[in-house]
């Protein structure tokens, strides 16, 4: 049986890739963190997409037996895992070994959303006899996310003490745990939706949200990791509170019927392939652009610029994509698609 979508969840997820490819050329074409407003991009991207992966895992009806565990995890093992690996393996080639850290060479994100559904699983498993569950299942997530964040913050001055410890949390991506809080608040929002929509229907509450996120946005960076934090966490939540909400109030801006959401849909159907492909196609290029567009002082030129590249990058992912989905076995084992 065919899944049932929800085209404005599509529509987002098509959004928040192509940020993640935008964010991408800034910092792997043009080299530079901080210019078309990636640092504000920044604060909100990723808690999306693992809002976005998290309220998509959430069933209500689903019983965590040990039939249902091995087959999720089989299932998600497939999905996640085998094509990261292969396609870590093709991109980098002679340096696989060496990017088996904490971001994979960039494929880091596939590699943590498995560990995420582990963790969700053994999470249910331990308080599923507990009344107040979700807030325990709550408070783990936010130590987990606390522990990744500190032992980024303080890894230089830790890291030498853990010993073998120090490589096997790398290959884990400890670091990169610290997104667990918004995949979990994701099965949450969509475990208690009804609750959620009563709130942020609301427009003051709507707005709110939207303050503290540009106010979090535009205070300035610091080296003290409690703050640090906080903005993160602070930021991801209202960020992407305000962008799922965004794409739900205007939902027929982005139905099948307007070609708007038709493309972002698309894109959100195949983000797993975008995201595998897209690091073959970032120009490096671009760098020898980086003075030029610099030069002129203009966010928004920049944002054109980065915008445009991210674009294409995006057609060549989707034209190989569409390429490599003609043959059933490479669909199965690239994208861990089975064509029924």
């Amino acid at each position: 049986m065919a899944k049932e979508r929800i085209e404005y969840i599509d529509a987002m997820r098509g959004f928040t890739m192509i940020l993640v490819i935008y964010s991408h050329v800034c910092v792997f074409c043009f080299k530079e963190y901080f210019i078309a407003f990636n640092d504000v991009l920044f604060l909100l991207r990723m808690p999306c997409f693992f809002f976005i992966s998290g309220w998509l895992f959430y069933k209500a009806t689903r019983v965590w037996d040990k039939t249902t565990i091995r087959q999720v995890i089989h299932n998600k093992f497939m999905v996640q895992i085998i094509p990261t690996f292969i396609f870590l393996a093709l991109h980098e080639r002679t340096n696989f070994f060496q990017r088996l850290g904490a971001f994979k060479g960039g494929y880091w994100f596939t590699f943590a959303l498995f560990i995420f559904f582990v963790i969700y699983i053994l999470s249910s498993l331990l308080f599923r006899r507990c009344k107040l569950r979700d807030i325990w299942m709550l408070l783990i997530a936010l130590v987990i996310s606390m522990s990744a964040s500190w032992y980024d913050a303080y890894y230089q001055q830790i890291g030498t003490q853990l010993g073998w410890g120090r490589e096997v949390l790398g290959f884990m991506s400890f670091i990169t745990w610290r997104y667990y809080l918004f995949f979990f608040l994701g099965t949450l929002v969509k475990k208690h939706f009804n609750q959620f929509l009563h709130w942020t229907d609301r427009r003051e509450v709507f707005f709110a949200v939207i303050a503290i996120f540009a106010l979090m946005a535009s205070l300035p960076r610091t080296e003290c990791w409690s703050w640090v934090y906080a903005r993160f966490a602070i930021s991801g939540v209202c960020g992407m509170v305000m962008v799922f909400t965004f794409f739900r109030y205007f939902t027929s801006w982005f139905m099948k019927e307007r070609v708007l959401g038709r493309s972002l849909q698309y894109v959100g159907t195949r983000t797993l392939d975008i995201y595998l492909l897209h690091f073959f196609f970032l120009p490096e290029s671009m760098l020898l652009y980086n003075r030029q567009l610099l030069a002129y002082d203009s966010k928004w030129l920049e944002v054109g610029v980065v915008m445009g590249e991210a674009l294409v990058v995006l057609a060549c992912c989707l034209t190989t994509s569409y390429i490599i989905r003609l043959s059933p076995f490479l669909t199965k084992y690239l994208f861990g698609v089975r064509r029924m």
